[in-house]
């Protein structure tokens, strides 16, 4: 056990990410100054070159007040071409940042400005351009709400990392990189037909093997788990107060994995998914597809303590997390390791979660069909048969209420993303849902189906993909089409 004195969680805690505290609001009388640039980061021991999105005082992304524009002025100091997506919010398509749909990537040493409403809830921001997202180039934008002056808010963007290149891990996925890299690298996994894959168990670090279910998952075994851009070897530890409460809001920026909150010994109840307010569901175990956030409200015993906050690796062992810890708590040593793989990513909450407000009644207007698949042994993943650029875009007209079904007919689960809109989930399969309202939705494996209804009233060219950024790299991409 380390005892942790008063002054040694004070200093902790003052090393904490910026994010981890009570936000700082954005300005309304000047734009927020954002850069891309460059940072190294140590992992493990190991420095890494990797990207940031953070203000000239080093707070990482921004932090607003519900009723705030989004008045940014990006500059890009990355090196190289770039361009942010505001993930979460609903832009003009012309500032949704996404290459080639609405604007150009912004070169090195070039600025770019701004500004729209802003959507309230927990968002993040990301590149869309090439691979840059799976070297850290994200970071939160979070907007509050009616805020509570007595609750502490703490913010947790979860990432994985590897040392080794995404295009080089991209190329190994694809055929290209010849076979398992070790305990140096990260090692691909195995592929559909190989160990464990046909009957749906995929075998983790130390030969366990996840639950019996049809699926898989985990494309990649990555160096490190990252809870803001820390492991559990060297967690971040949040001072929170005794009797106090505390809002989570947990963000999945992972490129390939999946995770399952864990707040242990701490009962939580829902808030929001996707920074949608949601009817309370309580528990100790959330889901948590690439892509999607999730705001938790938990409240600290009186007597204090120290509480892991885990983010469990989808049907793997491995784990990352952050430490609640009350003033003069005994905070135990964490291993990056659970005794026991965690399973796959399902649907039980999905079914539970309950939009606070719906979308108004309407039937719809148009009815969508798009199947998710893949062209085994390629790695190519597609919707309805072809690849992005290749595609039949969605063609929908302004004003109406879209319905949108999803059937998964390969072997891993997808968590899919619109951008430009917020959709309810209105069926599961064959059941009828009143769900939550969302903007990225996880469509399971081997014939899962998700339906989801929206109004098109954000004209333009909007993708929907695959938030494994892999998958959407490899092909799982198509846009939304209207005028």
């Amino acid at each position: 056990m380390i005892d942790l004195s008063r002054r040694q969680l004070l200093a902790a805690t003052a090393m904490a990410s910026a994010w981890a505290t009570l936000p700082k609001y954005a300005q309304a009388a000047a734009p927020v100054q954002l850069t891309i640039e460059k940072r190294t980061l140590e992992v493990k021991g190991k420095p890494a070159s990797v990207f940031a999105i953070r203000q000239p005082d080093g707070t990482q992304g921004v932090r607003a007040k519900s009723g705030e524009r989004f008045r940014v002025r990006l500059t890009n100091q990355a090196g190289e071409p770039s361009l942010i997506h505001w993930h979460g919010q609903t832009p003009p398509v012309a500032q949704d940042g996404v290459p080639g749909i609405g604007q150009d990537p912004i070169p090195n040493g070039q600025s770019w400005d701004y500004d729209f409403p802003l959507r309230p809830g927990t968002h993040w921001m990301h590149s869309h351009h090439g691979l840059q997202e799976q070297l850290l180039m994200a970071a939160p934008l979070i907007v509050r709400e009616d805020a509570k002056d007595d609750v502490q808010e703490v913010v947790i963007l979860l990432h994985d990392f590897a040392f080794t290149l995404p295009d080089e891990l991209l190329k190994t996925l694809q055929g290209g990189g010849g076979g398992h890299a070790g305990h140096s690298m990260p090692a691909v996994a195995p592929r559909h037909g190989t160990t464990g894959h046909e009957h749906g168990a995929h075998m983790g670090h130390g030969g366990q093997a996840a639950p019996m279910t049809m699926g898989h998952a985990n494309d990649v075994d990555y160096d490190a788990y990252l809870a803001n851009d820390r492991t559990l070897d060297d967690p971040e530890i949040v001072k929170v107060e005794k009797g106090g409460r505390v809002r989570l809001r947990i963000i999945n920026g992972a490129t390939t994995t999946a995770f399952t909150i864990d707040t242990g010994g701490l009962a939580a109840m829902t808030l929001s998914v996707d920074g949608n307010p949601v009817r309370p569901v309580q528990g100790s175990s959330f889901p948590l597809s690439m892509g999607q956030r999730i705001d938790l409200l938990l409240d600290i015993p009186k007597d204090g303590g120290a509480f892991p906050i885990l983010a469990l690796r989808e049907a793997a062992i491995e784990r990352t997390g952050v430490i609640l810890a009350t003033n003069g708590a005994k905070v135990s040593k964490l291993s990056g390791e659970g005794k026991a793989a965690s399973r796959l990513l399902d649907l039980s909450l999905e079914r539970r979660l309950t939009a606070v407000r719906s979308l108004p009644e309407k039937a719809p207007d148009r009815k969508l069909m798009v199947e998710l698949g893949e062209i085994m042994g390629r790695y190519v993943w597609t919707m309805n048969g072809k690849t992005y650029g290749q595609d039949d875009p969605l063609k929908v007209k302004k004003g109406e209420r879209i319905e949108l079904t999803m059937l998964n007919h390969s072997m891993m689960a997808h968590p899919m993303h619109l951008h430009g809109h917020h959709f309810q989930v209105v069926a599961l399969g064959s059941q009828r849902v009143k769900g939550a309202m969302r903007d990225t939705v996880l469509v399971p494996a081997a014939m899962g189906e998700v339906t989801v209804a929206f109004d098109a009233d954000n004209p333009g060219r909007w993708p929907l993909h695959c938030h494994n950024l892999f998958h959407m790299a490899a092909g799982m991409m198509t846009t939304v089409d209207y005028i």
